[in-house]
Formats: structure tokens, C-alpha cells, sequence
């Protein structure tokens, strides 16, 4: 196929809550993530960040680097200091053969804050977007000159969480900012996948596929509920598994020429959603899907 297919260890163990999964070692997280058929892994709190170490240990289970989150603090910091910031990140990826960088604007976020609700997470001012948008172009051509494409995360809690948001940010850059759709928080936040993926798919250079239980999602959004309260409630599961029209989402990135990874990321709670059988569900459905639009 055209597009492999991968998973983040959020299946496994929480970066934004460690103590679910903190008993699992990381061994464990890959072995599974292989024998559920997956390519290659994202990277997790438990990876090494020494590439000479993490590469030999990858290389062990069979698996690639698919790519791993960097959170930005552009809106407080220039170009010049967030590459500096990035750059043990930055030469990981480069040095395990990935070709995008999740990235995700995290100045005011609330997402890892489980007292804070969503309600509560920055909103920019028109000030706030030209100097977002702007460092983001400027962050997205060097990364580009280093090998790497800008793979933009929109994520629940954030300052770009709507599907207006995502148009916005779209309309105020170039090529250099690609965008990673994600089809979990973009229905999380009351948006469509679908019609962005129509809109943007020749702007989409990763993919996370995670699904909605729209039952749970009715009710977090009732209840003003925080993003770790609402993922400990099961608002997420895999591809498959609630309420998200992949076909729909997937025809037109598939159409757009996409040939990068499938990422299956469903942070659930462990202990609740037995990780290797749901990673193996999520693989089978994600697989189909794949198989029917990348031949």
C-alpha cells in the first residue's frame, strides 16, 4: 500500500497521565504494537531520546519511528529560540529516517490540566493568530530545509481546536505548514474530518485516527468536563469502534495523493480497554480502510 500503518503508545501508557499504564514497560508496548501488525510506533514518554539507543531497540521489535509530538511555545518565544529548543527533537526524528514533526502550539493550553475545563482553553486575538501564523511559516521552512515537513496538530484544549480554527490557520499559511488531521479531536470539538479533509487534503502530511463514542461525548460536553476527564470517561476509542465516518474522511485524503502513515492514537484507560485487543481491532479496521482507498 501507499501508506503504512502505525500507533502511538497512548494505547499503552498516558503522557499527559502517567500513572495510567505507568506499570507497563515500554518492551511491552512494542512487542504488542507488532503483533497487532503495526508498522512502526510514535513516540511516548518511556521512549529513549538518545537515537543511538531508541534505533537498536525499534530495530529489535521490527518497527519504524513514525514521527513523535513537539509542543510549541511560539506565541511567547521567537523562531530562533524554538528551533534552539527543539533541536534534541528535531535530530531524533531526523536520525530514525521520520519525515514529519507533530507540532502543536501548547502556550495557555489546558489540555493536561485535569481540573481545568475545556471551556476554559485560550482563544487568540487577532494579534495572537498574525504571530502564530506567521512564526509557524517561518518554524515550517526550516524544518522543511532540515528534511522535515510541519505536520500541525489541532488538539482539544488548545488555541487551534475548531474546525474554523483549522481553516483560519490553513488561510493564513502556506505549503510550509502542513496539517495533521485528526479525526478524534476534530470531532471532539464539534467538527467535521470529513469536509476538512475535502478542503485541505493536499495540506495533510500525517493522520491520526481515532475515533468517538458519541455517548460519552454528549455527556463531557454536558458536563464541562476537562480533556483528561473525558478521556478517563472513554470519550476515545479506535478506527472502527464509535462514531467517526472514516470512509468519509479518508476518500478524499486518499484522492488528495496522501502516501504517509495511518496512525491509530486512542488514549484510553488501560486498566478499562485491554490495550493488544483494542490495538488489534483498531489495526484490522484501520487495514480494511486503508486496503479499500490505497491500493
Amino acid at each position: 500500500m501507499a501508506v503504512r500503518l502505525g500507533i502511538n503508545p497512548l494505547t499503552w501508557t498516558n503522557d499527559d497521565m502517567p500513572e495510567l499504564g505507568a506499570e507497563t514497560p515500554l518492551e511491552t508496548c512494542l512487542a504488542e504494537a507488532k503483533l497487532a501488525g503495526f508498522e512502526g510506533v510514535e513516540l511516548g514518554n518511556k521512549f529513549p531520546r538518545d537515537p543511538t539507543v531508541l534505533g537498536p531497540i525499534l530495530a529489535r521489535h521490527g518497527l519504524a519511528l513514525v514521527s513523535g509530538w513537539y509542543g510549541s511555545r511560539l506565541l511567547e518565544r521567537d523562531v530562533d529560540a524554538e528551533m534552539a529548543e527543539a533541536e534534541g527533537h528535531i535530530a531524533l526524528l531526523k536520525a530514525l529516517g521520520c519525515r514529519v514533526m507533530v507540532h502543536a502550539e501548547v502556550t495557555g493550553t489546558v489540555h493536561g490540566s485535569r481540573a481545568v475545563p475545556l471551556s476554559r482553553r485560550p482563544v487568540l486575538d487577532e494579534a495572537g493568530w498574525q504571530r502564530l501564523a506567521g512564526r509557524l511559516g517561518e518554524m515550517g521552512r526550516r524544518l522543511a530545509g532540515r528534511g522535515l515537513a510541519l505536520a500541525y496538530h489541532h488538539h482539544m484544549g488548545t488555541v487551534v481546536q475548531t474546525e474554523a480554527e483549522v481553516d483560519r490557520l490553513m488561510a493564513m499559511t502556506g505549503p510550509e505548514v502542513g496539517l495533521l488531521l485528526d479525526t478524534g479531536h476534530l470531532t471532539f470539538a464539534g467538527g467535521d474530518p470529513a469536509a476538512v479533509a475535502r478542503r485541505h487534503g493536499a495540506r495533510v502530511v500525517h493522520v491520526h485516527c481515532k475515533d468517538v463514542r458519541a455517548g460519552v461525548l454528549a455527556e463531557v460536553r454536558a458536563r464541562d468536563l476537562s480533556f483528561l476527564e473525558a478521556v478517563l470517561a472513554g470519550v476515545f476509542t479506535v478506527p472502527g469502534d464509535g462514531c467517526v465516518d472514516y470512509r468519509a474522511v479518508l476518500g478524499p485524503v486518499a484522492a488528495a495523493g496522501y502516501a504517509g502513515w495511518l496512525v491509530v492514537e486512542a488514549e484510553q484507560d488501560p486498566a478499562k480497554a485491554h490495550p493488544l485487543t483494542f490495538a488489534r481491532m483498531g489495526h484490522a479496521n484501520l487495514r480494511a480502510l486503508a486496503e479499500a482507498f490505497w491500493r
